[in-house]
């Protein structure tokens, strides 16, 4: 019985102004603290001045998203008067990309 090969091409590689207008798009870059669920009860409390314990510890690292992906850790960071992310850990860039691929 023979078998059958089946052979992809690669996609052509992306022109240079294709190029340039996906380094343009802007994503959404979110620094994750932490989280926790919460009954509805308690949710139904919470009002101005209440206090939400997440059970992390403060000098863990703090989870960086692109686009809703996880792509590095990092510490908080003071920035003048802003709060900024300095970055500890970061995947490659191949793992990265490929990550911002797949949908949530």
């Amino acid at each position: 019985m023979a078998v059958l090969q089946v052979f992809r091409q690669a996609p052509p590689a992306p022109s240079q102004s294709e190029l340039q207008r996906i380094l343009r798009l802007e994503v959404p870059v979110i620094v994750k603290l932490a989280e926790r669920k919460l009954a509805m009860s308690e949710v139904l409390r919470l009002g101005t001045g209440s206090i939400i314990e997440f059970f992390k510890p403060s000098d863990e690292p703090l989870e960086l998203l692109i686009n809703n992906k996880p792509i590095a850790l990092g510490e908080a960071v003071k920035v003048g008067e802003n709060f900024g992310l300095r970055i500890t850990q970061i995947g490659d860039v191949k793992s990265v990309i490929r990550s911002m691929g797949q949908s949530s």
